[in-house]
Parts: structure tokens; sequence; C-alpha cells
């Protein structure tokens, strides 16, 4: 018999911790904990009060949770004494009918592990789709992890068991979430198309008007036919734009979307989650035979991560009237011009500023993101209300010193570049630190013709500097700037440095921010508001219209641009339904 909230409600507390029994292996004091949390508003609202029992729990609490576990493929598993979820779980991922060297191999990992950590590996077997992972993977995750610092793998246990405790509630409460595997296998779908020489590797790269470019483009356009938008067509600049219309025929647009080109070697879900959630929208509408007072225009920018051409935000800026007819005449690592790739794909230059939008035709815009960083994973929260999109600084520069002998030379005698630039990332990271929602970071560092005998005499370097808002960043910038000159006068050393990149602070629209936090409310899920550090689609729209974000959680510690980007099936589930929720609030709205 299905478990329901009402229920769970109810129920004394003795028989509310038995209800959830087997939802943490061996721990009913978690449950226990989590009732008071009680009335419980959703599902969501209960895996949330769970992990906080977890989360305020004392160290020696949480590391007994941990080795309440059984190993993969462990001596618990052989003598047939896991409990029925674990035996349920591991069946499913195959650890049932691992090969002798399959076995072996899982065995040598438990031992190395357990020796490194003093607990066992912990992973949710059943994955973030739900189905299980292939015995392949779990190896190489076993052994991925196995180099991780302690205090990190043992949040990562506890994110692993709290995923495991998921989908055990969804099976007692009976939910599937159909919408969340829907996105899902969208994803997975559109990520078999991939560029040449990273294909064959079997790494995701999908650079602007490529093949693989063009054949996302090509399957997005029939996807979303098949969800039932009313017109869909690929613009000037390879974007693919769905759009629902509303009740009336004049009405005004709600605009979402986001990009669906990668980074090379990237992941499935930065930028198209952003792509399918509304389309998971639009096909619920269509399927209800429902139209709202406005209508909803889903995009698919074409390029937004400036890889094969040095042109980020192409997509999202053409409709704005933003694109740079000197991009045309970039060349890619081929030597294609820009011009030459569009006429391949059939794109007329001519019709680049037809696409440009009215703004006063449009309600405003909303983009749906991966959140792509660690701290909705830590926080064990699964949606995130941005508040703004970062404003950022990039500068390239070079530190001029003296190259001299590293045995003779006296250390205070040096003129060495490689140490100023090293001073300077230190005093960065520091500044930074003091506000808390600052960053800066230098991701590119070159010594020119170094050798390990000569004190460097020229350090080559970039600076990237974020912040909320516009006068923070400036700060920062004020501040190691002033730092970089002083460094350079007291070490007897000169530098460059050269703008490279200026973007304003995207602060979220109050009335749209808010449209998002009661949307996440309404699903029991606990308010959690957070600036984005990464760039997007949205800030561009922000420059003609009021824009709000969504961030959803990433799993595997949040990782993003890396093949091991991802979120769960359950998350994108309620990514689906708290727009839903929006688009109904937004009608209602709308109606009076």
């Amino acid at each position: 018999m299905r478990l329901t909230i009402d229920q769970l409600n109810a129920a004394a507390a003795d028989e509310a911790v038995a209800l959830l029994d087997g939802t943490y292996e061996h721990s009913p004091w978690i449950a226990r904990r989590a009732l008071a949390a009680r009335p419980f508003r959703s599902l969501a609202h209960l895996k949330h009060a769970l992990a906080q029992a977890v989360s305020s729990a004392t160290d020696d609490e949480k590391l007994g949770l941990i080795r309440a576990h059984p190993e993969l493929a462990g001596k618990a598993m052989v003598s047939k004494t896991l409990t029925a979820e674990s035996t349920h779980e591991q069946g499913k991922a195959g650890l049932t009918e691992c090969t002798p060297e399959e076995f072996a191999k899982i065995q040598q990992l438990n031992a190395d592990y357990n020796a490194k950590f003093g607990f066992p590996f912990i992973l949710a077997v059943r994955g973030p789709r739900g189905t299980g992972l292939g015995k392949r993977e779990i190896i190489e995750t076993f052994e991925r992890r196995l180099h991780n610092h302690p205090g990190f793998e043992l949040a990562e246990a506890l994110r692993n068991i709290h995923r495991i405790a998921e989908i055990r509630l969804n099976d007692k409460f009976g939910t599937e979430p159909a919408l969340g595997n829907l996105v899902w296998d969208w994803q997975e779908s559109l990520a078999v198309h991939s560029d040449p020489g990273f294909a064959e590797k079997g790494q995701l790269t999908v650079t602007y008007l490529t093949d693989a470019h063009r054949a996302c483009a090509a399957q997005l356009v029939r996807e979303m036919r098949d969800c039932g938008f009313d017109s869909v067509e690929i613009d000037a600049v390879g974007n693919v734009v769905g759009r629902y219309e509303g009740a009336t025929p004049d009405a005004k647009a709600l605009l979402t979307g986001s990009h669906y080109d990668t980074v090379r070697n990237g992941g499935k879900y930065d930028g198209r989650l952003g792509i399918f959630v509304p389309m998971a929208c639009v096909r619920e509408l269509k399927r209800q035979n429902r139209r709202l007072p406005f209508a909803f225009e889903v995009v698919g920018f074409a390029e937004e991560e400036g890889q094969r051409y040095k042109a980020t935000f192409l997509g999202s800026g053409a409709l704005i009237g933003h694109f740079d007819p000197a991009w045309l005449e970039q060349k890619d690592a081929d030597g294609i011009t820009m011009r030459e790739a569009r006429l391949h794909a059939g794109l007329r230059e001519e019709d680049i500023p037809k696409i440009r939008r009215d703004p006063s035709k449009y309600l405003g815009f909303v983009e749906v993101h991966i959140e792509q960083g660690p701290v909705l994973n830590e926080l064990d929260i699964p949606l995130g209300i941005v508040t703004s999109i970062n404003g950022g600084v990039r500068y390239v520069g070079e530190v001029i010193g003296m190259a001299s002998h590293a045995g003779t030379t006296p250390m205070d005698r040096r003129r060495d570049a490689a140490a100023a630039v090293a001073e300077l990332i230190l005093y960065a990271e520091q500044r930074a630190a003091k506000d808390g929602d600052s960053v800066a970071t230098v991701g590119m560092l070159e010594v020119p013709g170094g050798s390990i005998n000569v004190v460097p005499g020229r350090c080559r370097f970039s600076l990237d500097i974020r912040a909320p808002n516009d006068p923070q960043r400036d700060a920062v910038v004020r501040d190691v700037l002033a730092a970089l000159a002083q460094i350079a006068e007291r070490r007897g050393v000169r530098y460059t440095l050269e703008e490279a990149m200026r973007a304003a602070a995207a602060p979220s629209a109050p009335e749209w921010q808010r449209r998002w936090e009661a949307a996440v409310d309404s699903l029991g899920v606990p308010l959690y508001r957070m600036p984005s550090g990464a760039g997007h689609d949205a800030m561009k729209l922000h420059e003609v219209m009021p824009q709000a974000m969504l961030f959803v959680r990433g799993i595997n510690s949040g990782i993003s641009h890396n093949p091991l980007e991802s979120t769960t099936n359950d998350d994108m589930q309620l990514a689906v339904q708290a727009f839903q929720h929006l688009l109904d609030q937004l009608a209602t709205e709308q109606a009076h």
C-alpha cells in the first residue's frame, strides 16, 4: 500500500518512524528527528527534513550512519544478509551478477577505500535516473572517489545516502518523477551528437554550426513539434525557436530558453536543461488542451560558449540586435570563417536583423539552469533562486622582471616575475574572500621560455574578477590592481595589463524573482537565494527586458563544464513543477 503525506502527518511518532523504516539503513533516529518538521507539506519537504536531521547530527552519528551501509558487492551480499532495499538496489545495478574479475576488482577497491577512509564506499547505485548504474560506471566512480580528501569524501558519502533515501521514499510513496524522466531522456538523446575528434572518444562537444550542432538543432525542432508547439523554426543565427500561442492572437509572450552548444568535452545539462524543462511544460499544456493568456516562446540558443568562434552569447545577443558583423570574418581552428560556416548551414546574413525582438511584446525572460557549482549540493537543497548574475571583468597581463641564474642570484636581489604574480594571486584570493560572494581567479599562468635553473624574467597571466553587483566588483578590481602596482614597485618589476572583457551585473527583476520564490515555496522546498557566478543568456536579455533565473542542483559536487556534470530526475521534476507553477501564477495575474 502506498504511503501518503497525510498518513505520515497524522501518525503517532512511533508509527511514523515505522512507516519510514528502511529509508535510511539501520538508522531510525533520522526519521524520529525529522518528525519535528511536521506537518510535511510535500514529499520534497519530507526529503529535506530527513537530510537536515542528518546535517545537524554529531560527527559520530554521521559516521555511524555511513558504517551502517554494506559494502558494494561485499560480504553481506555474498552471505545474503543485505536488507531488502540494499538487495534490490545492488541487484538492479548488476552487482549480484559480477564476473570473477569484476568481483575481485570491487573487493580490492573496498579494501583500499576502507583503509584510507575508515568507512565503506557509498554510492547510490540506482543512479541519477533511478534505473541503475552500469558496473563499469560504478567501478570508475569508485576509483575516482578513492583520491578524494577524507573530509570531502565523508560529505560525498552522505550525499549519496540521501539519494538512496530519496529513491526509497519514491518507492514507498509510489511516486514516479515522470516529467523529470522525460527531461532526462531528452538530454541523453541529444547528447549522441558530438563534433569529430570528440565523438570517437565518447566526449560531448557541440560547437557553433558544425554537423553535430546542426543535428542537435534538427532534433530540437522535431521534439518541439512533438510537444505541440504551434510554430517551430531555426532562425538566422541557428537558434531553435518554438512558440506556443496564447489564448488571444495579440497576447504578449513570456520568453525562456538557454543554449544547446557546449564547451569541449563538456556536460549534458549546461544550457540544455533550460530548453527541455519549458518544453515539458508546453507538452503538458498541449495534452490538457490548455491555452495561457500569454504566448510562450522557448528558444534553444545556438551559441553561448564562444568555443568555435569568439562570439560569446551570439544566439541570445542576436535577439536584442547585438550581432557584430566582424564575427563573420573570424576563422575557426581549421581556417573556416563564420561566414562560410553559415553558408554551409543555409543561413542568410540579410535575415539576421529580422530576428531582433521588440521588448514591448514580451512580459520578460526566465531561465532554468543547472547551478554549475557546489552550493545547493552541499546544502541538500534541490532548487535555488538567483538574485543576480555576477558582473565580471577579465584582464590579460604580463609581469616583466629579469631572468637570471637560479643558483647565483641571491634571494634579496631577484626580480622574479613569477613570484610577483604568485603574490598577486594570493592577494586576489584573500581580497575576494573578504566580501563573501566576490570571486577572483588567475586561470592562466605561463613563464615563457622558462627553465628549471632560471629565475623567471617574464610571467603572463589572466585575471577574472566577479561580484553580484558592479560597485562591489569595481571595488575588488581597484584593490587588486593597486596591489599589483605595489607588488611591482616593491619587487622591482614592471607589468602590462589589458582589459579583455567587461560585463555588467544582471540583478534579477524583483517581481520575477518573487514568482520563482512562490513557485519553489509551493513545492515545499526551502527558499535559498544565491548569485550566479557564471554568465548566462539571461544577461543579454536583461539589457532589454526583466529577467530572473532558477538554479537546479547538480550532483558530483555540482561540477560543470565536465563529463561528470549531472543532476537527478527528481530535481528535474521539481524544476518542471516550479516552472508550471510560475506559468499558472502568471496566468492568474494576467486574468485579473
